[in-house]
C-alpha cells in the first residue's frame, strides 16, 4: 500500500474514533427524558419543609430497560414508588431528603465523592448516625451519588453487602438489605436544576457512563423550582 493510502486509512479510523467520542459525549449531556413530574409545591404548609423520599436500586426490573441500575421517588400523594426522577419545588424551602440505597458498592475512582458538601450543616446520616465524609475503601464501599451540580451538593450514597440484593423496583426495607440516608438542602430562586449520580455504575457500557447513567429518569433528573 502506498503512503498515501496508509495516511488515509490512518485519517479514516481517526475521525471514526473521533465521531464515535463526540456522541458518547453527546449522549451523555443530553440525556433522554422518560417524562413526568411530581408536584411537591402543595404537599406542606407555606414555608415548612417539603419531604422527599427515593430509593436507589442495582435493577429496575421491568420496563424497556430492566436490568438498569435506578432511582425511584415516593411519590407524596399517593404514598407508591414511581418511576420519576423530576420534581417541582417551592423555590427557597428547606428540603428533607431521605434516601433508600439498596444497591452494592466498590471504592471510588475518585474519593472526592465520598465527601458530604452543600447540604444544610454539611453533614447527612445514615441509619442514624451523622457523617461528612465516607472512605469507600472500607466497608461496602459507595454504590452511587445524590448530587446537584449547580448547588455544589453531593451525598455518597453508601452500598449495602450480602447476596440479598434487590433486583426488581420497588424494594421494600423489611424485605431487602439497604441504607436509610437523610439530609437536609434549601431551593434556590426559580429556575431548572438538574441533578445525577456521579458513580460510573452502568454495567455493560464503556467506563460505565453510558445506559442509565446518561438517561434523566434512571440515574438523573430535574429539580424545577417555582416561586
Amino acid at each position: 500500500m502506498s503512503m498515501g493510502g496508509r495516511l488515509a486509512g490512518v485519517l479514516g479510523l481517526f475521525l471514526v474514533a473521533v465521531g464515535l467520542v463526540v456522541w458518547g459525549v453527546a449522549t451523555y449531556i443530553t440525556p433522554g427524558v422518560t417524562g413526568g413530574l411530581i408536584n411537591y409545591t402543595n404537599t406542606q404548609a407555606a414555608g415548612q419543609p417539603v419531604n422527599l423520599t427515593v430509593e436507589t436500586v442495582g435493577s429496575i426490573g421491568y420496563g424497556a430497560h430492566p436490568t438498569w441500575v435506578s432511582y425511584l421517588t415516593k411519590d407524596p400523594h399517593t404514598g407508591k414508588y414511581v418511576h420519576i426522577t423530576s420534581w417541582e419545588l417551592p423555590a427557597n424551602t428547606v428540603i428533607d431528603m431521605t434516601i433508600y440505597q439498596y444497591d452494592s458498592g466498590s471504592p471510588l475512582r475518585n474519593q472526592q465523592w465520598g465527601q458530604v458538601e452543600g447540604t444544610i450543616g454539611n453533614n447527612a446520616t445514615m441509619n442514624g448516625k451523622d457523617f461528612s465524609t465516607y472512605d469507600s475503601n472500607t466497608g461496602t464501599g459507595v454504590g452511587h451519588t445524590f448530587a446537584i451540580p449547580s448547588l455544589n451538593l453531593v451525598v455518597p450514597l453508601v452500598g449495602v453487602g450480602g447476596d440479598n440484593i434487590c433486583g426488581t423496583a420497588p424494594c421494600l426495607p423489611s424485605a431487602f438489605p439497604h441504607n436509610t440516608e437523610t439530609f437536609s438542602f434549601k431551593t434556590p430562586g426559580p429556575g431548572v436544576y438538574n441533578w445525577q449520580c456521579f458513580v460510573p455504575c452502568a454495567l455493560g457500557y464503556l467506563f460505565g457512563n453510558g445506559g442509565a447513567m446518561s438517561a434523566q429518569g434512571y440515574m438523573g433528573g430535574e429539580l424545577e423550582v417555582v416561586s
